[in-house]
């Protein structure tokens, strides 16, 4: 049996990391206890959209250790999404030690991911597919190409120096938009308004609105609630 400490705080990091990649609650609470209940132990969760609240016990026992931990920021991940998920099954079909369990999340944490170039140019092809899906023409679909490419590239480089997200959805915003609107000059395009209009999609925050009706029609209404403010915001 691990030390009820070293326990917990492993469950708060990878219930911390889950919330960061954009994990609705419920799931959030099933993987961590599934890991909890490998080990015999029963938690009860608190989340919050900044914090966790995290309380841990035996099934034989009727002392209870809690603790709190904030909740990392971290950008929309399905990988460490999927794989996190994987790693609660094996915790518990495999009965796996928690150093081991600590191994493999090292292992999941420390995957390269995507390469940003090669995100930058799928996001501005989707985008201008998004276009054409709203009938824009192929003038439009490449002004919103160079619009998204510009746009997410100066979103790229403004998180990656930790600016204020809601500064930095503004100024992408406005640079995709001001691109998008210069179809008008463009005699052959039909479509200015589509390619004006479409050049923003790829700053809905999809993920965020999901996860917040998800909560709310499973119970956890208030973590619910907070995301659907905060996406509404965005």
């Amino acid at each position: 049996q691990p030390d009820v400490h070293d326990l917990l705080n492993f469950l708060l990091e990878y219930a911390t990391t889950l919330m960061g990649v954009g994990v609705h609650t419920s799931r959030i609470v099933r993987n961590t206890s599934r890991i909890a209940s490998r080990f015999g132990y029963v938690t009860d969760i608190t989340i919050f959209q900044k914090t966790i609240i995290m309380s841990i016990r035996s099934k034989e026992s009727l002392r209870v250790y809690s603790s709190v931990k904030r909740s990392k920021v971290l950008a929309l991940n399905f990988r460490i999404n999927s794989n996190l998920s994987a790693l609660s099954w094996h915790a518990y079909d495999e009965q796996l030690s928690l150093p081991r369990i600590k191994e493999l999340y090292n292992e999941i944490m420390a995957e390269k991911n995507m390469s940003r170039w090669w995100v930058l140019i799928l996001v501005s092809f989707a985008n201008a597919a998004f276009c054409r899906l709203f009938m824009g023409d192929v003038w439009a679909m490449g002004v919103v190409f160079v619009a998204t490419l510009v746009g997410f590239f100066i979103r790229q480089e403004m998180m990656r120096h930790h600016v204020n997200h809601h500064f930095v959805f503004v100024t992408s915003a406005f640079v995709a938009s001001l691109i998008g609107s210069l179809s008008i000059f463009i005699p052959a395009c039909t479509t200015p308004q589509i390619a004006l209009a479409t050049s923003v999609l790829y700053l809905i925050p999809g993920v965020p609105l999901i996860n917040s009706i998800i909560d709310i029609i499973e119970g956890h209404v208030l973590v619910g609630f907070t995301r659907f403010v905060n996406a509404c915001m965005l």
